[in-house]
C-alpha cells in the first residue's frame, strides 16, 4: 500500500508520488477515494479487499474506524483506476452480504486528510536552525523532544506531508517517516450512510404493513 505507510529517508518521496500520477493519468486512471460502510463483523475486510485483488486493484491507502452510526464501521479505500473499473469495484463490493453500502468519490467530492510522523535526529537539528525553520513554515509541531531524536506531526493533504518529509529528507535528518491513512468526509450535510439506513427502514415497514393480516 504505496500511499498509506512509507519509511526511510528517500529525498524523492514527493518527485515520486508527482511521476506516479502522471503514469496513471497517461493510462486514463483517476484517483478515487471509495467509503464503504458494513457491519462490525469479523472477516468483512478480507471480503472487501479481495475484491480489489480480483480485479488487480492495488489499494494505496486503507483506513477502518468505526463511524457515526452506532454498530456500523467505515472503510476509507484510495485507488488508481478507470471509472468503469471503480464503478464495478463499488458493485461488487456491495454485493457483500455485511455490506450496508459503498460509495467512490473524486478528490473534489471530499474533504480529506492524512497524518504522519517524522523522527528526525535531535543533534542536527541543534546543529542546523533551518530544521526547526521547515517544521514552523509548513505548520507541523514537535511533539517529543530527548537528547537522541525529536518526533514531528503534520495532518494535512498528502502534498503538504510530502512536502514537509521532503524538505527535512533533503537536510538528512529524518530517521523514520510514517503516514496515515486517508479519512475524510463528504461535503453534503448529512451522513448518506443515515439517509439510506433511513430509507430501507421505511421500506421494511412498508412491507410490513403489507403482509400483516
Amino acid at each position: 500500500m504505496s500511499q498509506s505507510q512509507q519509511q526511510g529517508e528517500c529525498a524523492d518521496c514527493g518527485r515520486c508520488a508527482t511521476d506516479a500520477a502522471a503514469s496513471h493519468a497517461a493510462q486514463g486512471q483517476n484517483f478515487y477515494t471509495i467509503l464503504v460502510y458494513s457491519e462490525n463483523i469479523a472477516g468483512v475486510l478480507n471480503q472487501i479487499t479481495a475484491v480489489f485483488t480480483r480485479r488487480q486493484v492495488n489499494i494505496e491507502s486503507l483506513n477502518v474506524s468505526a463511524s457515526s452510526t452506532p454498530g456500523v464501521h467505515k472503510y476509507t479505500i484510495t485507488c488508481w483506476c478507470t471509472e468503469d473499473m471503480v464503478k464495478m469495484l463499488k458493485s461488487q463490493i456491495e454485493k457483500r452480504i455485511d455490506v450496508l453500502q459503498a460509495r467512490y468519490f473524486t478528490d473534489e467530492d471530499i474533504f480529506f486528510q492524512e497524518t504522519s510522523l517524522l523522527k528526525i535526529s535531535t543533534p542536527a537539528m541543534l546543529a542546523d536552525s533551518e530544521v526547526c525553520q521547515i517544521v514552523r513554515r509548513h505548520g507541523a509541531r514537535i511533539v517529543e523532544v530527548n537528547p537522541t531524536y525529536a518526533a514531528v506531526e503534520k495532518t494535512g493533504t498528502t502534498e503538504d506531508v510530502l512536502s514537509l518529509y521532503d524538505s527535512l529528507a533533503r537536510l538528512g535528518v529524518v530517521r523514520q517517516f510514517a503516514r496515515s491513512g486517508r479519512i475524510c468526509v463528504t461535503r453534503g450535510t448529512r451522513e448518506q450512510l443515515d439517509d439510506y439506513l433511513a430509507e430501507r427502514e421505511r421500506e421494511y415497514a412498508e412491507k410490513k404493513k403489507v403482509c400483516e393480516p
